[in-house]
């Protein structure tokens, strides 16, 4: 299995599983971007790759994907320095026990974990078309089994608990991705999604549960499966677990709730509606 001359965009990659994402990617030979929001912590981690893989074709572009002015600066440097983009994985993530806002005035976690995706997609379709075979893998959590999508409390203003607001978000990844799966069947382009399992990372999982989870190295191989693996060419639209194909809750798979989803997405991200 090999990844030369592959480019892969990994969001949220500095720690936890997106660092072993882009460290096992990085091993296949891949040309790697790591996409971090602190450009310290950011080029610590790109330093340490370089040195443990002895692949130098590893990047660093610094981005607050809760800015959603940031979400569109970062879409223009990787079409300015990837003139080819085969895998792009939306793995940043995070867990906030209180209600917080982007600057953009939504709600934390439907930000980073829908909305930044969304809008990062969705700028990158040209690129992503242009390179196909290419595949985008959304890193989404088994929490959205026990979420539904409240268009009349999206932000989770009326009622807010943690639970709630991420697993809403990790459900609203998956809309996205099996709305963009159909619209761009036929493209060469494939959208899937997975759950990492229960990993002990630094989104916010409390201390204490640490030793009853995952490593983030176990929890990166689905990620890393689904960008590698030959045999998932031309395969869209799915669910993985423990690098199976999995599924996911019946709510999730309501095509006509995906769609009126991704309308109010494109409103809230100020995304034209496609004409038809």
């Amino acid at each position: 299995m090999t990844m030369n001359g592959k480019t892969c965009v990994i969001t949220g990659a500095n720690s936890g599983i997106g660092l072993e994402t882009a460290r096992g990617l990085a091993r296949l030979g891949a040309r790697v971007v790591l996409v971090c929001r602190d450009r310290q912590r950011g080029e610590a981690a790109r330093q340490e790759l370089i040195a443990a893989t002895g692949n130098g074709q590893i990047r660093l572009l610094v981005a607050d994907l809760a800015s959603l002015e940031d979400v569109r600066r970062l879409a223009d440097q990787i079409e300015a320095g990837c003139p080819r983009l085969d895998v792009l994985i939306h793995n940043a993530g995070l867990m906030t026990r209180q209600r917080l806002v982007s600057v953009d005035g939504f709600e934390m976690q439907l930000t980073v974990h829908h909305l930044a995706p969304f809008l990062l997609t969705e700028l990158l379709l040209d690129r992503l078309r242009s390179s196909a075979p290419a595949r985008v893998i959304m890193v989404s959590s088994m929490l959205h089994k026990w979420a539904r999508i409240d268009f009349n409390d999206l932000q989770c203003q009326r009622k807010y608990s943690v639970v709630r607001a991420y697993g809403q978000s990790k459900l609203a990844m998956l809309y996205y991705t099996y709305e963009l799966a159909e619209r761009l069947r036929g493209s060469g382009v494939t959208v899937n999604a997975l759950h990492p399992g229960a990993v002990a990372t630094n989104i916010g999982i409390p201390a204490w549960l640490a030793p009853f989870l995952a490593t983030p190295e176990k929890g990166a191989r689905t990620s890393i499966h689904l960008a590698s693996a030959a045999e998932l060419e031309g395969v869209t639209g799915k669910y993985f677990v423990n690098g199976r194909e999995a599924n996911s809750s019946r709510r999730s798979r309501d095509a006509a709730i995906g769609r009126r989803l991704v309308r109010v997405t494109r409103e809230l991200c100020g995304v034209p509606q496609p004409v038809t």
